[in-house]
């Protein structure tokens, strides 16, 4: 047997495991799209309230090409299908991995996967009640009974999924950098003294999340400042917690 078949053969169970967990994503994926389709009126009413709210002027969305309409839904219920289906996503991810942790470590990926689904609907959440509303009074400013907005639905629902979505994973950080902190990575001393690259860094994500937006790019970029000093008391904090116990095993 030459070198190539045994490494195929090491990983093919790693294989059909991982195609295992990719085809049960991809299900819920489906379901979550199918579901949210049949509702994709109600929800696209709901993300354009904001905007009928943030200016008078505007009272009606327009679109330009015959499919835009129906394109514009079925991307909308795509981008809440893959929301909705994070929770899966990182199940799915645990069990993959699960096989090779010990039994502490199962526990642990379990609370990861409940407190970084809570997080990324809490960054969903503040993006759609709090900064999305910000954003549009901002944009909408700028229009008057001379410059008259006429909004294109399929361009923003794009608008409005991408930045909930960006705030839903931006609030990832400080749980990773306590993750990162509990596996002996890092130690909060290195997010301290990084803090100036690791903040240029965070301008940069917010940058390419929204998409070259600057009012857009400072409002995600405050709240993940925010978010990266938690991670860092916090990565401290279970640090501090970590050596505690070592030092009462050594006694």
């Amino acid at each position: 047997m030459s070198t190539l078949e045994r490494s195929l053969a090491f990983f093919r169970p790693h294989h059909n495991e991982l195609r295992k967990r990719l085809v049960k994503v991809f299900i819920s994926i489906a379901v979550c799209t199918v579901c949210a389709y049949f509702f994709s009126e109600q929800i696209a009413l709901f993300f354009i309230k904001p905007l009928f709210d943030a200016s008078p002027l505007v009272y009606r969305m327009v679109y330009t090409n015959l499919p835009e309409a129906f394109l514009a839904y079925l991307k909308l219920s795509l981008l809440v299908g893959i929301i909705a289906s994070f929770p899966v996503m990182l199940f799915q991810t645990w069990r993959f991995i699960s096989p090779g942790l010990h039994d502490h470590e199962k526990k642990l990926a379990v609370t990861v996967v409940f407190w970084s689904s809570i997080l990324f609907f809490s960054g969903a959440a503040f993006a759609l009640f709090s900064v999305l509303p910000k954003m549009l009074s901002y944009f909408m400013s700028y229009a008057h009974p001379g410059l008259e907005p006429l909004p294109k639905l399929g361009k923003y629902l794009t608008f409005v999924a991408r930045t909930v979505m960006a705030f839903g994973l931006s609030f990832q950080i400080p749980f990773l950098m306590v993750m990162s902190g509990k596996a002996g990575l890092v130690t909060a001393g290195y997010f301290r003294s990084k803090r100036l690259y690791f903040y240029a860094a965070i301008i940069f994500l917010a940058f390419l999340l929204s998409a070259g937006d600057f009012m857009a790019t400072g409002l995600l970029s405050v709240p993940l400042f925010g978010l990266y000093e938690a991670g860092t008391f916090l990565t401290a904090l279970f640090g501090k917690k970590r050596h505690d116990q070592e030092d009462d095993g050594s006694d």
